[in-house]
């Protein structure tokens, strides 16, 4: 019988010096928690190591959703912006990949779904910045936090958790200016904004600054899926 969960790519990086069993070899990464929560929503989850930005759009084709998933500072140079001492080290093969999916997912409207670095990434591929440091929302080196966000009533994000809520947080990079057609949707105590989506009919696109895969609620993530299966062609649903 066929398989007709919605499949949902999520991004991965390239770690050196990774040991299992009697090996130490280069390895393609991504913290379990990210293909379970596509699992819980009901997706199908694929694995995306990084590739070469030309490609993107091949790889996009194959999904019917796209997840970009956390990790390492954006490079501020792809933004226009100088290095503040406090940004970590670039992963430029990462941004390239990234966001060569981030845009590609955009001109395809394929469903898409940034989570944290993730988020920053829609931000700086619809032309937006970023600032480099807040404190506050990582507050123990190697330890998720929490914190509540607030919905802005009338958004899609409002639509699909209405309340404020409590989220697993770890990160110290924060939107900045707005990329073209971006709102935000959800705001933290301190004025961070939390969430970001491109509002309207057309793609659906949705970035969260805290780690849903780190917790129990799966609505965002149950979205993603719903909408992929939503978009996915007539032929491939009942195939």
């Amino acid at each position: 019988m066929t398989d007709r969960r919605p499949l949902i790519g999520v991004s991965t990086y390239l770690e050196p010096g990774v040991r299992w069993a009697v090996w130490d070899l280069e390895a393609a990464l991504l913290p379990a928690g990210y293909p379970r929560l596509v699992q819980r929503a009901g997706g199908l989850a694929a694995l995306l190591p990084p590739d070469a930005p030309e490609h993107a759009a091949a790889a996009v084709a194959r999904l019917d959703g796209l997840v970009i998933a956390g990790g390492p500072d954006v490079d501020p140079a792809r933004y226009g912006a100088g290095r503040d001492p406090r940004t970590g080290p670039p992963a430029h093969a990462r941004d390239a990949w990234e966001l060569a999916l981030v845009r590609a997912a955009l001109a395809a409207r394929l469903p898409l779904l940034g989570i944290c670095r993730g988020m920053q990434l829609l931000n700086v591929a619809l032309g937006g910045t970023l600032t480099q440091h807040i404190d506050g929302h990582a507050e123990v080196v190697g330890v998720f936090g929490r914190h509540p966000v607030k919905p802005v009533p009338g958004t899609r994000y409002a639509a699909l958790v209405p309340e404020e809520t409590s989220v697993p947080t770890y990160h110290h990079q924060a939107v900045d200016r707005l990329g073209t057609g971006l709102i935000p949707c959800a705001h933290a105590a301190d004025g961070t904004v939390e969430a970001i989506e491109l509002p309207g009919a057309g793609a659906w696109a949705l970035g969260v600054q805290w780690h849903p895969e780190m917790g129990e609620d799966v609505r965002v993530m149950r979205a993603l899926t719903e909408a992929a299966a939503a978009a996915r062609p007539t032929a491939s649903r009942t195939a």
